[in-house]
């Protein structure tokens, strides 16, 4: 078996001082093998979205590590990771600046990393997503919330990163945009050979796009389970139960190329 590709060891992540200190992520442990596409599930507060962030650099580390490749993170994330790793947040609109074209944000993480053939580029992860080269110069506002996410994806592609972060990227989509959306990602992932790591309050979301997953509950790793296991509802927590009996009727996406 090969070694992970993400792996986080009793990690602990502590939010603020004195009366505001929030134990937010508490001794969780997980990984992810290349490939793999690995869900957080849980209610809001239940510190999925924050392990994403502490990967990033974005949140403190106060306990426990987090390995990419094998390599302690450790201090600000440097271009190398930004190369290797990359994040799709919840909103499409607020991660796009809004005054930017699709030209510009597309361009901004070419010209950070000193990558040449621009346009090439800008035109393949435009089509990678299923948008046609027209949407390159409009604004974020003139595209809809599916149209916002694809941009999002594509910018994060852009780099060829080996892993994603996805934080919930289809929560603010509706449903049916959900699942194109969803059907890309998966596309993507088979046709780059992509790691996901897949952040959602969504159970049956993350059974769609995962073929593991770690329930989690006020900062707390509560159930890991796996794919079969979630087919025949096989689940030991209560509250993995109550997340299962929430999602009931939820249909999965057929995959269409989106």
């Amino acid at each position: 078996m090969s070694a992970p590709r993400i792996e986080v060891r009793d990690l602990g992540v502590v939010l603020g001082e004195g009366r505001g200190r929030v134990e937010a992520v508490k001794g969780v442990s997980f990984a992810v093998e290349p490939g793999a596409s690995f869900g957080l599930v849980g209610e809001s507060g239940s510190g999925k979205s924050t392990i994403l962030r502490a990967i990033c650099g974005l949140a403190p580390i106060s306990s426990g590590e987090v390995l990419v490749d094998g390599m302690r993170l450790e201090g600000r994330r440097d271009k190398a990771f930004a190369a290797e790793v990359q994040m799709v947040f919840q909103d499409p609109y607020g991660s796009l600046h809004p005054r930017h074209t699709i030209d510009r944000i597309l361009a901004e993480p070419l010209a950070i990393h000193g990558l040449g053939d621009r346009d090439a580029r800008i035109l393949k992860a435009l089509g990678d997503v299923g948008l046609d080269p027209a949407f390159r110069f409009r604004l974020p506002h003139q595209l809809s919330g599916g149209q916002r996410q694809r941009i999002a994806i594509a910018r994060a592609l852009i780099l060829e990163p080996a892993i994603l972060l996805l934080d919930e990227p289809t929560s603010a989509l509706d449903a049916s945009i959900q699942a194109e959306v969803l059907n890309l990602l998966a596309r993507l992932r088979v046709e780059r050979g992509l790691t996901y790591l897949f952040v959602s309050h969504d159970l049956a979301v993350v059974d769609h796009m995962c073929e593991r997953l770690l329930v989690m509950r006020a900062g707390r790793a509560v159930e890991e389970l796996g794919q079969g296991r979630l087919a025949r509802r096989d689940v030991a927590s209560a509250y993995a139960k109550a997340l299962m009996t929430a999602s009931d009727g939820f249909v999965r996406p057929t995959p269409r190329g989106a």
